[in-house]
């Protein structure tokens, strides 16, 4: 077998694992912006789209900004998860949001065995396993259950499922599109989607202050056009219910950064959380197969010659 496909695919999955820890810095730039969550939601996307424009326009030329059915549905996905992801936060508490969102490997590997008809094996189960845990103890004992809070845990459900959708469409995407081209065009979507929510649900949309301002252009720059778009580029590489494994590292990177920047200290279980994350996805890594030996032809029982 060429080693080949094999590079690819560590290649691949380097570039996921850096975008999801890019994309987890999110939680830290929200918190830093001062305007409502619809709004910041908003402004991640629409700041984005002059890069990606700009990256889409070198990569592909003016074929990169004609919509595709694939990429508007990736869009409109991503817009449901980031609308229901702020409606967890305000109706639940966010360990229980947490929790709820990152159940999004789940429903990847279901559709992707179910309808994509892909083989998971044993290990890239035990390692879906190792990761949920994981993710439990990054957590910790903060979550709960409260009746009161079912609407926002139903909201936290939702931002999974419809993440998993959005993860699913851009994998299906990078078989004819690329890279440059779907995030733009999906972001894009996102972001008149949510223009209209936050019109309606915002009282207002601009930042009130420097830093604000500030906040969100690193949330565009880092989390949307870093983060999303080099989940876009790895895809390519990585089979989806491996990838999907990789984007728990996005919970562990906003518990790191939580812990080096809001003041917010890792505990010993948040540690080992994090340590059965990377376990899980070392063992759930695809192996590339071993080539078959050549086998010699078998004897005839005569040796060439004159006859």
């Amino acid at each position: 077998m060429s080693k080949a496909p094999t590079l690819s695919m560590a290649l691949g999955t380097v570039v996921l694992t850096i975008g999801a820890l890019a994309m987890g810095a999110s939680v830290l730039f929200v918190r830093l912006a001062d305007v409502g969550p619809f709004a910041s939601a908003f402004w991640r996307v629409a700041l984005a789209l002059p890069p990606l424009a700009l990256w889409a326009a070198l990569a592909e030329g003016a074929r990169a900004f004609r919509p595709d059915r694939l990429s508007l549905l990736a869009g409109a996905f991503f817009a449901g998860d980031l609308f229901f992801w702020h409606l967890a936060i305000l109706g639940t508490t966010v360990a229980n949001a947490t929790v709820l969102a990152t159940t999004s490997p789940l429903w990847i590997t279901a559709f992707a065995v179910l309808v994509l008809r892909q083989k998971v094996s044993r290990a890239g189960l035990i390692g879906l396993a190792l990761c949920i845990a994981g993710a439990l103890a990054l957590v910790g004992r903060s979550w709960q259950f409260d009746p009161q809070h079912l609407p926002g845990d139903a909201a936290g459900l939702a931002t999974a499922v419809f993440f998993a959708g959005y993860f699913l469409a851009v994998s299906r995407a990078r078989a004819a599109r690329g890279a440059a081209a779907i995030t733009f065009v999906s972001t894009a979507t996102t972001a008149l989607l949510l223009l209209m929510v936050a019109l309606v649900a915002e009282p207002t949309l601009w930042p009130a202050s420097t830093g604000g301002a500030a906040a969100l252009v690193a949330l565009a720059l880092v989390s949307q056009v870093g983060g999303q778009g080099l989940m876009a580029v790895g895809l390519a590489a990585v089979p989806p219910a491996f990838g999907a494994l990789v984007f728990f590292l996005e919970v562990a990177s906003a518990a790191v950064l939580g812990a080096l920047l809001l003041d917010e200290p890792l505990t010993a279980l948040q540690a080992a959380g994090g340590a059965l994350i990377l376990a899980g996805i070392v063992v759930a890594r695809p192996r590339a197969r071993k080539a078959r030996s050549a086998v010699p032809p078998p004897a005839t029982g005569y040796r060439e010659g004159r006859h």
